[in-house]
This record gives C-alpha cells, sequence and structure tokens, in this order.
C-alpha cells in the first residue's frame, strides 16, 4: 500500500483519483449495440442464444421465467439465520425508505393562488442482479424494497444462470422478501435489452436499475434514451479521514472491506499523523493474509491503495469534496463537525463504529451509491428514484387577479400575445 506526502498526492496522483470515473466503453459498444438489436428483433430466441453462448446454459423458452415453485425451494438452501439476516435487513431498509416518501404538498403563492406537486409511482421497475460468483442478494434488497415502498407495482429482476443453470437461492428468497414479482434467468446486456424493449416472455419496464459488468453498464447507457437508468456504476471506493484518535485495526480493516471488492477497487486514507500512517500500513499487510479473497485484495491494494498524510483535518476535507468518494468514513475525535463540511459524498459513515459493511446490508441506507466522482452530482438510489412527480396549480378569482398584470406583461415580452390572450379573455367574460 503506498504512502505519500500531501504535497505529492497533490501534485502527481490527484488527478487521476478525480478523474477515475471517466470510462472508455469505445471497444465494447459495437458488440453490445448488435446484442441490443438482435433481442430487439429476435426476442425470447436471442435471450436463449446469448445464455447458450456466455454462461454455457441451454435453456428453453418456458425455463426463462423463475417458477413460483423453485422461489419457495429456494428457502429450504439456505440456513435459518441467512434468512433471518434477510428479512431484518429488509425491514431497516424499507423503515429507512419509508421516511423518503411525500405523496403531495401545496402552498399558497399568492392570495388565491395555490401550487403543489403531487407523487405518482413508476408502472414498472426492472432490477438487474449480478449473478454466479458476483451474486449479491442485498443489492436486490436495496434496489427492489425503495421502488417497492415508492409504490411500484410492476417490480422484475433479471439474472444469469450459475453453472448449475439455476440463480443463487440466496438471490431468489431476497426478491420475494423485497416484493419482486417476476424473475427472469437472463443477464448481461441482453437482459438489459430485454427489460428496455420487452421480448415475448420478459415485460418492458419504464426503469432499469442494478449493478453490473461493463458490458451491462454499457448497454444501460445505450438503452438510456429509451428507458430510465440509475447512475452508471464504477469499481466500489471509499476514503476515509482520521486524526490520532482512530484505531489502527479498525482503519486497516475498513480498507481491506473496499478493496476485497474488486481489483479496481479504491482504498484510500487521509491522516494528519505520519506514525499512525505508518502503523495503518503494518496493519493492512498483516491483516490481508487472513481474508479468503487474497488476490482480489492485494491487486487492489497495489493499484488503489493509498495513505496520504495531510497537514491538517481541513486539507482531508479539501481532498473528500475534490474526490467526491462512493464511501467516506470519518473516524475523528469530533465526527460530526467534520461532516458539517462534507459537500461531495455518496455515503458518510461517522465515527469508530460505523463501519461501511452496516451500510453495505443492515443499517438501512442504500448502498446503491454513486462512484468514480459522481457523488458531486448524483445521490445514492432512493425511492425518489421510482417516482415522478407532477405540478399542479389552483386560481380563486382573487388569485387570478393577483397574476394577471404579471402574466400578462411578461408574455408580451416575450411576444407571446396568445399567452396574453389567454389570460385576459377571462377579465372580459367576468367583465360582460
Amino acid at each position: 500500500m503506498r504512502m505519500v506526502t500531501s504535497q505529492e498526492f497533490r501534485e502527481r496522483i490527484l488527478d487521476r483519483v478525480v478523474n477515475r470515473g471517466k470510462m472508455d466503453l469505445s471497444s465494447i459498444s459495437l458488440a453490445v449495440r448488435k446484442i441490443i438489436t438482435d433481442v430487439m428483433e429476435n426476442g425470447d430466441g436471442a435471450l436463449l442464444r446469448y445464455t447458450e453462448k456466455f454462461d454455457n446454459i441451454r435453456l428453453t423458452r418456458s425455463k426463462l421465467k423463475v417458477a413460483k415453485k423453485e422461489i419457495k425451494e429456494a428457502y429450504k438452501k439456505l440456513e435459518r439465520s441467512q434468512i433471518n439476516a434477510l428479512k431484518k435487513a429488509a425491514m431497516n431498509i424499507a423503515r429507512f425508505h419509508k421516511k423518503q416518501t411525500k405523496d403531495m404538498w401545496s402552498l399558497e403563492t399568492a392570495k388565491g393562488v395555490t401550487v403543489g406537486q403531487a407523487t405518482r409511482p413508476l408502472s414498472s421497475v426492472g432490477v438487474y442482479a449480478p449473478g454466479g460468483k458476483a451474486s449479491y442478494p442485498s443489492s436486490v434488497l436495496m434496489c427492489a424494497i425503495p421502488a417497492q415502498v415508492a409504490g411500484v407495482k410492476k417490480i422484475v429482476v433479471c439474472s444469469p444462470p450459475g453453472t448449475d443453470g439455476n440463480i443463487n437461492p440466496a438471490l431468489l428468497v431476497a426478491a420475494e422478501i423485497a416484493g419482486v414479482n417476476e424473475i427472469y434467468l437472463v443477464g448481461g446486456a441482453q437482459a438489459i435489452a430485454a427489460m428496455a424493449y420487452g421480448t415475448e416472455t420478459v415485460p418492458k419496464v419504464d426503469k432499469i436499475v442494478g449493478p453490473g459488468n461493463v458490458f451491462v453498464t454499457a448497454a444501460k447507457l445505450e438503452v438510456s434514451k429509451d428507458v430510465a437508468i440509475d447512475v452508471p456504476a464504477g469499481p466500489s471506493e471509499v476514503l476515509i479521514i482520521t486524526d490520532e484518535t482512530a484505531n489502527v485495526s479498525f482503519i486497516a480493516s475498513d480498507l481491506l472491506a473496499q478493496a476485497e471488492h474488486d481489483p479496481q477497487a479504491w482504498a484510500i486514507l487521509l491522516t494528519i499523523s505520519k506514525d499512525f500512517a505508518l502503523a495503518v500500513k503494518e496493519e493492512v499487510c498483516k491483516q490481508m493474509e487472513s481474508l479468503s479473497r487474497t488476490e482480489t485484495v492485494k491487486a487492489s491494494i497495489q493499484r488503489g491503495g493509498l495513505i496520504v498524510v495531510v497537514k491538517n483535518i481541513e486539507e482531508a476535507v479539501e481532498y473528500a469534496n475534490l474526490i467526491a468518494p462512493e464511501h467516506l468514513q470519518i473516524q475523528t475525535k469530533t465526527p460530526r463537525k467534520v461532516f458539517s463540511k462534507i459537500q461531495n459524498a455518496g455515503a458518510v459513515f461517522l465515527g469508530n463504529y460505523s463501519p461501511v459493511a452496516f451500510g453495505d446490508y443492515s443499517a438501512g441506507l442504500n448502498h446503491v451509491l454513486p462512484t468514480g466522482g459522481y457523488a458531486k452530482v448524483y445521490s445514492g438510489l432512493s425511492t425518489r428514484d421510482f417516482v415522478k412527480t407532477i405540478n399542479f396549480m389552483q386560481c380563486s378569482r382573487q388569485g387570478y387577479l393577483n397574476l394577471k398584470r404579471t402574466t400578462v406583461t411578461l408574455a408580451k415580452l416575450e411576444g407571446f400575445d396568445g399567452h396574453a390572450r389567454s389570460v385576459s379573455i377571462r377579465g372580459e367574460e367576468n367583465e360582460n
């Protein structure tokens, strides 16, 4: 794990970190477009061909949709403690997201003029769930539960088959707990195309969310002109701000927890103490050897692992706002005070006893977060991603009179006589 001074970081490394989210998809975009076109033209037939080609599984059309019986059988393949953990996490996720809902509000901008917004859920949502070694039932909970809380009536999941030709049973159980209506055995760019345009079996949806590999990301971007998508996701990342009060072992384990996601993950520590930095570096090397995903962790730490000795906490905050990390941990003496200065982050974890893993699984926060610096302009997934708002207005006679002169003046200023007439004619009617 590389340790650098603040000056070296600013002069040689910061630009690369800040621009980490720029993705070059040109090498695969043509292949992805061909897959999408094939699915649009050939429907289920294309899905079956690509499942055999990419997943080495031969399916029939009747097997594309997961049967209710298979979902019930999945419960028998999990331990009771695993099922209970999924249910507890789901309950906390639902409680957190219910606080985000707001059906309608209104206010009076002038006497007799009422304006407001009404909230309506999307009709349908598609969740992409990676399969195989990268099967994450927690992501199904994070994507489907906010949609369900928002009032979406139709929630479908697409996930590729594993080597046995089936979907991970934990994923099936999570989907049912989260209120998913239908599950389809299809993955990759072809699954995104199926949900975007529909096939004989897979329904078209209004929005597609969920993580995936580079082909899934490219496909989501390609279909985004026809269907809504969530923010493009890149490798996972954590930025940790500490002072001398932090726990060395905790910090090392938090850096490694992020590194085990992906060889392309980022794990960065900003600390004001050189001695603390050296201790963390040593502890990272020590803890690394005991992890099961050692190769992934070592590759990630070598490529994206950084310890930066900063001048002070203020400089650490400056770097954090420039980097706009997916996960930001603040383990200082007064974490709330530091948090008050943070402008850009996907999710923030305050204090020594708030590991990112709680946000990933059980606290109720959504772990579908902007990566690659997108936290400067995007938020984490929430119920707001599954609703639309409808503005409304109602004027009384008094409200009409209060707005008439202003509206007519502005309409004529812009040369829209018809707009002005639509207002003034109502006054003429009442005068006759």
